[in-house]
């Protein structure tokens, strides 16, 4: 993937991951925008840090729009802000997703954050791919960029929606390339591990530096080809533990975490 000339949306772009990979595309010679809910703090400055963030952005000439992946009606005014604004638009980056603790001995105290889980991380990454594309499929090009986890390939025992959820995307992703075949619509499923971002760093001394994450996928994205799985070498042990035969023992010491939960704890 040629990065120096792309039009980029990042939907989840406005902190983390995202915010970062928006500045690497802008640093390459791309156009970018962000989308999130993060971005109605521009015209609802009740965050002042996060208004200090989104305009950071925005200074840097990236461009911010409001959208909820979890409103239908929201992810459509969010496609026409940002078509409207850039119709060159080539790459869709779905990057919006939660990580809630839940203990199953606890039915109705955690289906609440599985039903939240499922409508953000799964539905709202449909929601934004059915938006985008009837557009990059009239282009006859472009790339759509899906976001996994490493979780969705060795789940972690205290977020099993997240596990679930970050798996059924990557199913989807796979059929979605399957039916776009012959398009020139591309679909890349960026697979990251544990990265030291958003408190990340606090929760797991081993996550990966964001600075060096970001940089091994820039790296990888601009391969030619494209590789259909973005992998960088710290979720390798993650994607193939079932083909290494080292996924139930690392299941297993993954399940000590299971003590975190407040229902565990004592």
């Amino acid at each position: 993937m040629d990065l120096s000339n792309r039009t980029v949306l990042i939907v989840g772009g406005t902190s983390g991951i995202g915010r970062e990979l928006a500045r690497r595309f802008a640093a390459a010679g791309s156009t970018v925008a962000v989308g999130g809910r993060s971005a109605q703090a521009l015209a609802d400055p009740s965050d002042p840090s996060e208004l200090s963030e989104l305009s950071e952005l925005s200074d840097e000439g990236i461009g911010t729009f409001g959208i909820d992946v979890t409103d239908g009606a929201s992810v459509t005014r969010a496609r026409d802000a940002v078509l409207a604004r850039y119709p060159g638009l080539d790459t869709v980056v779905t990057m919006s997703g939660v990580m809630l603790l839940e203990d199953l001995r606890d039915p109705a105290g955690h289906f609440e954050a599985a039903r939240t889980t499922i409508d953000t991380n799964l539905v709202g990454t449909i929601r934004v791919i059915d938006a985008f594309t009837p557009h990059l499929v009239r282009r006859g090009a472009g790339t759509f960029v899906t976001v996994t986890s490493g979780i969705a390939f060795l789940p972690f025992p205290p977020m099993p929606t997240y596990a679930a959820s970050k798996a059924a995307v990557h199913a989807y992703s796979e059929a979605l390339r399957a039916q776009l075949a012959g398009t020139g619509v591309g679909v890349v499923e960026l697979v990251p591990p544990a990265v030291a971002t958003a408190g990340q760093e606090k929760v797991n001394p081993h996550a990966l530096p964001l600075d060096d994450f970001a940089t091994e996928v820039m790296g990888l994205l601009s391969q030619n080809p494209t590789p259909d799985e973005i992998l960088v070498e710290r979720v390798l042990m993650h994607r193939w533990a079932e083909r290494d035969g080292t996924y139930d023992d690392l299941v297993a010491q993954r399940s000590q975490a299971l003590a975190m939960l407040p229902g565990r704890r004592g």
